[in-house]
């Protein structure tokens, strides 16, 4: 496998993707060493007391992604990098808006820059259904970023650093979710709806882990891959985690989609299609593909209001019910 006797480095280690994706690799395969890259020592320090994070192959690096010279540091002797790294609540973005593109934007530069001088082989960076056809800032500077990885390439040239992105939908129950937040408001007994019609995609956090660690398998530069995942309706997870709460409509706040898109119209034309998956394919000269799969309908896109798969009733009951127990 790719992955083993080599050094990866992954920028916000201390996260719920991160620990996740450390544990993951620590127990199913043999790197030589996996570097923890985040700001936070509360959060190292936590992290090192933890079951399952005491691995001698394990260290752990101070570093903001905004600080050039520290990524330079870390970035010496990694084979691959797995981008984690950012600001993302869409709020906080909004109100601070210098702050995410300092992070989400230049951050995401110094990384490539790093990278490309220190000859790391492979770089995945993880984005967001919000920066297809992005209404705030946060999915605006994802947006950004994946540009920036699938324009690196060009960089590096041939047989230099690969960068490539992986988009996916919600994880369930990550921090921030909107399944904490109605977990917490069922106490009060009654939970706020944005609206009615809302859908989202949902994945599981061991899931985003397989699918990253597939795309930094598969990839060859350039590419997003985009995993095809279920829909769900937002008043269906209200009536799974909280059926005999008071559900009040509030409206969708600024910046908030009805619907999420993770393959838009315009993309869908540079699109390959296989079994469990979407891959957009970048439109460079330096582009050569040999990716096997369906051609994508085009001009059409694959967002949470079309999918041909829906989790209701008793399925999302049992995939929620480790979460609401």
């Amino acid at each position: 496998m790719v992955i083993d006797g080599k050094t990866i480095l992954v920028t916000g280690g201390t996260g719920s993707f991160g620990k996740c994706f450390i544990k993951h690799i620590l127990d199913k395969f043999n790197p030589s060493k996996v570097i923890v890259y985040s700001r936070d020592e509360l959060k190292q320090h936590n992290m090192q007391a933890e079951e399952g994070f005491t691995d001698p192959r394990l260290r752990f690096f101070i570093g903001d992604i905004r600080d050039h010279r520290r990524l330079d540091r870390a970035f010496k002797g990694v084979d691959y990098v797995v981008h984690a790294a950012a600001l993302k609540q869409v709020p906080a973005c909004e109100y601070n808006p210098i702050e995410p593109i300092k992070t989400n934007i230049n951050g995401a530069e110094n990384i490539i820059n790093a990278a490309i001088d220190n000859g790391v082989k492979r770089v995945i960076a993880l984005s967001t259904d919000k920066a297809t056809n992005p209404t705030n800032l946060y999915g605006a500077t994802k947006l950004v970023m994946e540009k920036l990885f699938v324009q690196a390439n060009a960089y590096s040239g041939l047989g230099g650093t690969s960068f490539s992105c992986v988009r996916y939908g919600n994880v369930i129950a990550s921090r921030g979710s909107v399944i904490p937040l109605f977990m917490k408001q069922r106490e009060t007994g009654k939970i706020t709806l944005t609206d009615e019609r809302m859908t989202r995609f949902l994945i599981k956090l061991e899931e985003g882990v397989d699918f990253v660690i597939s795309g930094l398998r598969d990839m060859q530069g350039g590419e997003i891959f985009i995993p095809k995942l279920p829909s769900v309706t937002i008043k269906d997870l209200v009536e799974v985690i909280a059926p005999e709460c008071e559900i009040d409509v509030i409206g969708i706040r600024p910046g908030e989609k009805l619907h999420e898109v993770l393959v838009g119209v315009d993309e869908s034309r540079n699109t390959i299609t296989q079994e469990n998956r979407h891959i957009i394919q970048p439109v460079h000269p330096w582009w050569e593909t040999n990716v096997e799969g369906d051609i994508f309908e085009a001009d059409t896109y694959y967002g949470s209001d079309n999918n041909k798969e829906w989790l209701k009733g008793e399925d999302l009951r049992r995939l929620l019910e480790e979460y609401v127990s």
